[in-house]
């Protein structure tokens, strides 16, 4: 007589959900991949360190006074920084899945997401302040003139 297999019992082997596969996020390295939200985040987040360092090397030369200098040196470190090459994959998509660069990057933290907002937010309040400046300046002249 032949054993009859219970078709509910646990399985003898290791059953594991493989899930989704995701890649490494590697900020300063040229291998693997990274989402361009994260991208523009992670690019805004750096130029917000590097103007920082820039305006310090800048402070400290004009007080030595060796200016000059320092503007050559924050040219070279926004050139080293941010080609402007790369705002092309601003634009670009990439692929679904993983392709020949690795797998997909994880999804995206909270921190890069707003990080990434921070650009359109900068242009939003930019107009807004381009527009309502030069309104507010026109009252305070208007109203000055008819207090005398």
């Amino acid at each position: 007589m032949q054993a009859v297999s219970n078709p509910y019992q646990t399985p003898g082997s290791p059953v594991e959900d493989q899930g989704e596969q995701y890649s490494e996020v590697k900020i300063l390295s040229t291998a693997g991949r990274l989402g361009r939200v994260r991208y523009i985040g992670y690019t805004v987040g750096l130029s917000m360190l590097l103007a920082i360092a820039m305006g310090l090397v800048m402070a400290m030369s004009a007080a030595a006074g060796i200016a000059a200098l320092s503007v050559i040196v924050t040219v070279l470190g926004y050139v080293a920084i941010i080609p402007l090459v790369n705002l092309i994959f601003w634009a670009i998509p990439g692929t679904d899945g993983p392709n020949r660069f690795g797998n997909p990057p994880p999804p995206n933290t909270t921190g890069a997401v707003v990080l990434a907002l921070i650009i359109p937010l900068i242009f939003v309040v930019g107009i807004v302040a381009a527009i309502a400046l030069p309104a507010y300046q026109q009252y305070v002249k208007r109203a000055h003139a008819a207090q005398q």
